[in-house]
């Protein structure tokens, strides 16, 4: 089953498959077809046949619901750890600047907790914990803003070229004169 922008059941929509399941359970015992299961509960037969599969190999627990599929990999302790290490900033870390990348906060990561995310995962992550990303100021370090802010209100507006007057134009390509 897909799901819309990529989203999946919220848990009252899993304990409601799960409920639809473990009504297959009960006709399995009955011994209904796979076919009126489907129709009778309005769901595909592949997912009958796989749940009668899942049935017969483990029991009733093989259909139960096993959660999020998208379960966090680090703990709540381990997010506060990481935190604190990223507010150390990446210097402490061995990077030559001050700037944390995605690729950055993910090897970091990998480093401490030995768990791996790809970069999108550590921007999902990063994002759950209230986390936003940055766009660095490129400018010069020698910038002086209260000698640029003075410029611009006094030099510019006497080098600014100022506009031609409006005037009546030709659309001749050739010039008055010349005819």
């Amino acid at each position: 089953m897909r799901y819309a922008q990529g989203g999946g059941l919220t848990d009252a929509g899993r304990a409601a498959r799960e409920r639809i399941r473990l009504q297959t359970v009960e006709r399995f015992e009955r011994g209904e077809k796979n076919r009126e299961i489907a129709a009778a509960l309005r769901v595909s037969e592949r997912s009958v046949e796989r749940w009668r599969r899942q049935w017969r190999e483990r029991g009733e627990a093989g259909v139960l619901s096993k959660g999020s599929a998208g379960r966090p990999r680090l703990s709540e302790k381990q997010i506060a750890r990481l935190e604190r290490e990223l507010e150390h900033g990446p210097l402490v870390h061995g990077w030559v600047d001050q700037r944390w990348t995605l690729a950055r906060v993910k090897t970091l990561i990998g480093r401490l907790f030995h768990v791996s995310y790809t970069v999108e995962g550590t921007w999902r992550l990063m994002k759950r914990h209230g986390w936003s990303w940055q766009q660095p100021a490129r400018r010069a370090i020698e910038r002086d803003d209260d000698a640029v802010e003075l410029w611009k209100k006094e030099v510019w507006p006497r080098v600014r070229a100022s506009r031609r007057p409006a005037t009546d134009g030709s659309s001749s390509r050739t010039r008055p004169v010349s005819r």
